[in-house]
């Protein structure tokens, strides 16, 4: 998903929407060739041991063909702006709740949710009853993640997750996963694993589900034989509320709400607990934090700090359903800002309801 569950916590734009296509990369491998840099080494995966190693592993495993997956590889090219894209900052930023939040609560994403919710109605509601999460948090989804399907990456998926199952070692493993992953989708819907385009991080199209994610929880939402989150958001929408089902989301439950603290509130101790809700409605009372008009939390909670420099930090009681959402993502910034968007698009759908009502 993205699942971007599986990777480490993001604070930029879950899309870029400057990628490109594979042609870019494989002429930046030939002019490396040509200039006799460290990088030439990568310009294909065709002879390296590494690669052939892994390609006789999964061969075994799944019982695929070698010499298939040798060839699919020896197509892959090193791309070094996967790298770039995905390496950490020497210096990490200062990080801004303020900032982040406005990349994703803007007219763009509230007006396209809007439009999505309109078009995609029944789907929604299906997906709501099926699953028991709500429509607005799966519009909310498709729009922080791709603009409702707007941008989806344009970057080849077999030569990213080659890129960085081979030449990316801090994750490694994890990209190997997801090649071998994308492997064997591959064979389950009958395609050419090149045949992918997707994010740096390599995923896939409205949900941005990697491979793994999209074995494990995508669904045909349509009936139609296929899964397909390329053209038509219809399964994509079954997918995103599947995701979130599976991970424990509780039908009618809350998801966060803003936090009141004492002056006497040790509120770093409480945000190191971590981000699981694990602190008990009658733990916080005790540490003196409660909601905004003295209640005590709802449920087991975690406390959630989303800081702007210059600004009060907001904190925020965040409960099972929050802690559901940052599997998509983990990131607090990241699934506040899709609760927030959620309850906008939520209030913008009650209001259009009442006001048809009085015509």
């Amino acid at each position: 998903m993205t699942s971007t569950s599986l990777l480490p916590e993001r604070t930029s734009a879950p899309v870029q929407p400057t990628a490109r296509r594979r042609p870019l990369g494989a002429l930046l491998a030939t002019v490396a060739i040509f200039l006799g840099t460290p990088a030439a080494v990568h310009a294909s995966y065709a002879e390296r041991e590494d690669a052939r190693a892994f390609a006789a592993e999964i061969a075994g495993r799944h019982a695929l063909d070698a010499a298939e997956i040798e060839r699919a590889l020896a197509g892959a090219r090193h791309d070094p702006e996967v790298i770039r894209l995905i390496t950490p900052p020497a210096r990490k930023g200062v990080r801004s709740w303020r900032s982040y939040r406005a990349r994703f609560l803007d007219r763009t994403r509230i007006d396209g949710g809007m439009r999505f919710w309109r078009e995609h109605a029944d789907t929604l509601a299906r997906a709501e009853r099926d699953t028991g999460v709500p429509a607005e948090v799966i519009v909310a989804i498709i729009g922080v993640e791709t603009i409702y399907g707007r941008n989806t990456g344009n970057f080849e998926t077999l030569s990213t997750l080659a890129t960085l199952a081979f030449d990316y070692p801090p994750r490694a493993e994890l990209f190997r996963g997801e090649l071998e992953a994308l492997f064997l989708l591959a064979r389950e819907q009958g395609r050419d694993p090149a045949s992918y385009y997707g994010s740096f991080a390599g995923a896939l199209g409205y949900p941005q589900f990697l491979p793994s994610s999209m074995r494990a929880y995508a669904l045909d939402f349509d009936n139609n034989g296929a899964i397909d989150f390329e053209s038509d958001p219809i399964d994509a929408i079954g997918s995103v509320a599947n995701y979130l089902r599976a991970h424990g989301w509780q039908a009618g439950a809350p998801v966060a709400e803003r936090a009141r603290l004492s002056p006497a509130t040790d509120a770093a101790g409480l945000v190191a607990a971590g981000i699981e809700p694990t602190l008990a409605p009658a733990m916080l009372a005790d540490n003196g934090v409660t909601t905004t008009d003295g209640r005590a939390a709802a449920a087991a909670a975690t406390l959630v700090d989303l800081e702007t420099p210059g600004a009060d930090t907001e904190y925020w009681l965040g409960y099972r359903n929050f802690y559901v959402i940052t599997r998509y993502n983990r990131s607090s910034f990241y699934a506040m800002s899709v609760f927030e968007l959620a309850e906008a698009l939520r209030l913008g759908r009650l209001v259009e309801e009442i006001r048809a009502e009085r015509r």
